[in-house]
């Protein structure tokens, strides 16, 4: 192993020395996967029936485009320990209940293809589940 200095590191590499304090708690990660949403393109890939699968298949779905990956695509979240973006492993790792990341990620709501920002609405209604129909009011109006 070679040792290198900070600089010649940063040089080759993208190093994120803050990201320990920018996710210390669950509201935080979610909070930070709305903002990533909101930046990312205008339409996401839902999840196909995700209430209606099996808990162990229902843990192993994943798409390309889907909110998981725009999670997943963030490098300070896999250095936190997000390790895949299946939906089993967003629920770990944002600790939502299926029926939060349901409404995040499944189809049902809006059809194979979903607005970025209502998927940001719907994971800050987790944040604070009683501010649930303020982020749905805000999602309708919003897009």
């Amino acid at each position: 192993m070679k040792h290198q200095t900070l600089d010649q590191i940063n040089a080759v590499a993208d190093v994120q020395a803050e990201a320990p304090a920018l996710i210390a708690n669950r509201g935080q990660r979610l909070e930070r996967w709305a903002q990533l949403l909101e930046q990312s393109p205008s339409r996401l890939t839902a999840l196909a029936g995700t209430e209606y699968t099996s808990p162990d298949m229902r843990e192993r779905m994943r798409t390309d485009g889907s909110a998981i990956a725009v999670a997943f695509a963030d490098p300070i979240f896999r250095a936190q320990g997000l390790q895949d973006d299946t939906y089993g492993e967003a629920k770990r790792f944002f600790e939502m209940s299926d029926w939060q990341l349901h409404e995040v990620v499944c189809h049902c709501h809006v059809g194979a293809n979903m607005p970025a920002r209502w998927a940001a609405s719907r994971v800050r209604a987790a944040i604070s589940p009683g501010a649930g129909i303020l982020a749905w009011l805000r999602a309708v109006f919003m897009y």
